[in-house]
C-alpha cells in the first residue's frame, strides 16, 4: 500500500517538474524562436567565447558570481530567452535560475557543440 501511494504521488509530481523544464530546443526550433525575436545567452566561460560565439549572443558566464543579476541586466524579460553553453549542463542550470526569476527561457539541447555539428556559423 504504501509502495501504491508513493508511485501515485510520484506520477502527480511528475507533470510538474516538467512544466518547470521544458525539453531542451533543437536547433530549428532554435533558429524559429530567434527568427521571433528571442534573445540569444552564451553562459560559457570568457575563453569558450572568446573561441567562437553564435552571432547575436550576449555574454554571461554562469560560472561567475552574480550571474542572475547579470543575466537581468542584459536581458528584456518581456521576450524569450534561449540560452546554451558547450553541451547543456550549464545552460540547463543558467534556465532554471532564469525561469524563477520570471523569464520564458528555452535551453539549446546539445549547446553550441550541436550547433557546430549541425554546420551553423560561430563568430569571434
Amino acid at each position: 500500500m504504501k509502495i501504491a501511494a508513493a508511485l501515485a504521488l510520484l506520477a502527480l509530481a511528475t507533470p510538474l517538474s516538467a512544466a518547470e523544464a521544458p525539453a531542451p530546443v533543437k536547433i530549428e526550433q532554435t533558429e524559429k524562436h530567434l527568427a521571433d525575436g528571442a534573445q540569444l545567452l552564451d553562459v560559457r566561460t570568457q575563453e569558450e567565447w572568446d573561441e567562437g560565439h553564435i552571432k547575436g549572443a550576449k555574454f554571461v558566464p554562469i560560472a561567475k558570481d552574480g550571474f542572475l543579476e547579470g543575466a537581468k541586466a542584459a536581458l528584456d524579460p518581456k521576450k524569450p530567452v534561449l540560452v546554451y553553453c558547450k553541451s547543456g549542463g550549464r545552460s540547463a542550470r543558467a534556465a532554471k535560475q532564469l525561469r524563477e526569476a520570471g523569464f520564458t527561457v528555452h535551453d539549446l539541447a546539445g549547446g553550441i557543440t550541436a550547433w557546430k555539428k549541425a554546420g551553423k556559423p560561430v563568430q569571434k
